[in-house]
């Protein structure tokens, strides 16, 4: 009598599908590698068991680029869907007994993590001592690309627009302050419109800044904006404000930033008629839209909220002192 055996159906393994998702973005195999801090060989033989199991070429090699096959395309975002549950499995488990503690990653822009990281810390010490915050300071696009990819758990950002697989809550509206050379025309006041600074050379954020394109936003409200390639560009927000102080132009500054940076000499200060309503920004934080951890999110941005009043009720009271 003939022993029945069952065939095992091929399942591919994390390992496997994380080396074809970072072959696939990356587009090069060295770099993958070391995203995933294994060897080039061993990254090779993990594709070769993912598409010798499923029996498909996902990645066409050349010696000069790789190509994710139609069908690899296809099977890609199913990938990336996978190792996102996956993340969001493990990370719900870790907080399943208390909520937040232990480990979590956090993302926040430049324009803001200067001014609120260090009160936002002090208070996810004193409120949940039991979590341990890691932060990443970048631009918007890579926080968000970190997101999906499962690197960061949440991230402090601009509002979003149309982003799939990630979800945003607001927290607060941001108003701009006006940062000019000491002596400006438009020094001290306390009623600009946005018209205003169409008389005077605009110093900006470099591409990538969501800072840049918020501000690029009122300038279509001015001459800047048809000729928004001819501005100023810098890094930072710190550079922004030194080239104010050299009288090379004005910039816009978001207002947590004010009590910070209004020291620095040959620098003045001037607010918008409306406050944010004039000329402001949406605050909030992103996560995936998988994640079963809205909950403690919610209860994560709160503190970011409260360090973010912490900072704006501290410049609110310089600039009361400056205008």
């Amino acid at each position: 009598m003939l022993k029945h055996v069952p065939t095992r159906e091929y399942r591919p393994t994390v390992t496997q599908l994380r080396t074809f998702v970072s072959i696939a973005e990356y587009g090069h195999f060295g770099t993958a590698a070391t995203s995933l801090g294994i060897s080039q060989p061993s990254l090779s033989q993990a594709l070769v068991a993912l598409e010798s199991g499923l029996d498909v070429q996902l990645i066409e090699r050349s010696t000069r680029k790789v190509i994710v096959t139609a069908t690899g395309q296809e099977l890609l975002t199913l990938a990336k869907a996978t190792l996102a549950s996956l993340d969001d499995f493990v990370a719900k488990a870790k907080g399943a007994q208390g909520g937040l503690e232990g480990g979590i990653a956090i993302g926040m822009i430049p324009t803001i993590a200067p001014y609120v990281l260090p009160e936002f810390l002090a208070k996810i010490r004193y409120q949940i001592p039991t979590l341990i915050p890691s932060v990443t300071e970048d631009k918007t696009e890579d926080l968000l690309d970190s997101l999906r990819h499962g690197k960061l758990d949440v991230a402090l950002v601009a509002r979003l627009d149309n982003n799939s697989g990630l979800k945003f809550e607001h927290l607060f509206t941001e108003e701009f302050v006006l940062v000019v050379p000491e002596g400006h025309r438009l020094a001290g006041r306390r009623n600009l419109k946005v018209s205003d600074i169409a008389q005077s050379e605009l110093l900006l954020l470099d591409d990538g800044h969501c800072l840049r394109d918020q501000v690029l936003d009122l300038c279509r409200q001015t001459k800047h904006g048809g000729d928004i390639q001819n501005l100023t560009r810098a890094t930072s927000l710190n550079t922004l404000i030194q080239l104010v102080a050299a009288r090379q132009g004005i910039t816009l500054v978001p207002l947590s930033a004010v009590a910070a940076e209004h020291r620095r000499p040959g620098v003045a200060f001037a607010t918008f008629a409306g406050g944010a309503t004039a000329a402001g920004r949406q605050m909030g934080y992103a996560f995936r839209s998988s994640s079963a951890r809205g909950e403690d999110y919610a209860e994560l941005g709160e503190i970011m909220k409260q360090a973010y009043y912490h900072a704006e009720h501290a410049s609110r009271e310089m600039l009361d002192e400056l205008l």
